[in-house]
């Protein structure tokens, strides 16, 4: 039988690991300790490079064709739409049910605990879980998020401060989608993010500073404000922050970091799970490879470009340039396009 991994959160990174780690004849075992709907504050826009991944583990979730993203700020916008397929608007719970399902199909071994702490040696690693279960593994993949609690125990976590820390907050309303377009809308300090995820339901994500507020920051935009006054809330308000956390390490000897739990820029591109299932099939064929040494430079090569964008856009939003993004975007369309396409691949 191939190697046993513990893989320390059940959300889509964390399932994808364990669909790719059955594919690779691995032993995985998902262990999750948080809300069992798997639901937390994401934007929930699968960019078309996520597409092919999900169709590679047998997945192919319900929800609404995404076919490109507006940028909007007062009476300006700019548009663009993917190359190629679209992607896909999809409830992070409806996601999450259909990787469980089929990791059910496949045997996949699932826990409900909370890890404590860990110990490890040049053999294995064991999880020390509440309540003094302990869980044995040939090799660890922390897959806990953004503050993940093994990146801790391990001493690597840092998290950054400055004016660059923002918090999110995310909702779904019952209205048909008007467009199958993401929107961006720059309102003041926060950016608001609609996605269209069925054919009744649109998610509504905000960015911006601490103590933001969903509704007084809806009505900043008239247009949005007008759609969303009325109709009735589909889930519960949920937030998330702050963001700009990294780690020194995204691997520790049998343990490797992937997905958030690996470091965290900012929501602002809308590419954490494809970034996240790349990081998931890099560290499992570390793993199988017997050398998680390997795992830093396939994270680096994997995340490069994102980290670059997202930063730059970021330090971008969080300047005087802030109100120009729009503008320039419409007096420079094919550079916003190739950065669409870079983000959307």
């Amino acid at each position: 039988m191939g190697a046993r991994v513990a893989i320390v959160g059940g959300g889509p990174v964390g399932l994808a690991a364990a669909l790719f780690a059955v594919r690779a004849g691995m032993q995985p075992v998902v262990i999750e300790a948080k809300d069992r709907d798997g639901d937390k504050a994401c934007g929930e826009g699968l960019m078309p490079g996520v597409m092919p991944l999900l169709h590679e583990l047998g997945l192919d979730p319900p929800g609404h064709d995404l076919l490109g993203v507006s940028y909007r700020q007062g009476t300006q916008q700019v548009d663009h739409l993917f190359p190629g397929a679209p992607g896909r608007g999809v409830r992070r719970t409806t996601l999450v049910e259909a990787m469980r399902a089929e990791a059910d199909r496949l045997g996949v071994e699932r826990i409900w605990a909370r890890v404590e702490g860990l110990t490890q040696d040049a053999a294995g690693v064991q999880l020390q879980c509440a309540g003094g279960d302990a869980v044995y593994a040939d090799y660890v993949l922390a897959c806990d998020g953004l503050h993940s609690t093994i990146a801790r125990e391990l001493g690597v976590a840092q998290q950054r401060s400055g004016r660059m820390r923002r918090y999110g907050l995310r909702q779904h309303f019952y209205c048909a989608p008007w467009s199958s377009m993401i929107e961006v809308h720059y309102a003041g300090d926060a950016e608001i993010y609609i996605t269209p995820v069925s054919s009744d339901t649109v998610g509504v994500a905000v960015l911006g500073p601490k103590g933001i507020n969903l509704e007084q920051t809806i009505a900043r935009v008239p247009e949005l404000h007008t759609r969303l006054t009325g109709a009735a809330q589909a889930s519960s308000l949920r937030g998330a922050g702050p963001f700009n956390y990294r780690v020194r390490r995204a691997q520790v000897g049998r343990v490797l970091l992937v997905g958030d739990a690996a470091g965290y820029v900012d929501a602002i591109t809308g590419e954490g799970l494809r970034v996240g299932f790349a990081q998931a099939q890099e560290a499992i064929a570390a793993v199988r490879s017997g050398q998680p040494s390997s795992y830093p430079k396939r994270w680096r090569a994997v995340t490069r470009e994102f980290r670059v964008l997202t930063r730059g856009l970021v330090v971008v939003a969080s300047s005087p340039l802030r109100g120009s993004i729009v503008p320039l975007a419409r007096r420079a369309p094919r550079l916003f396009g190739s950065i669409v396409n870079h983000l959307a691949r």
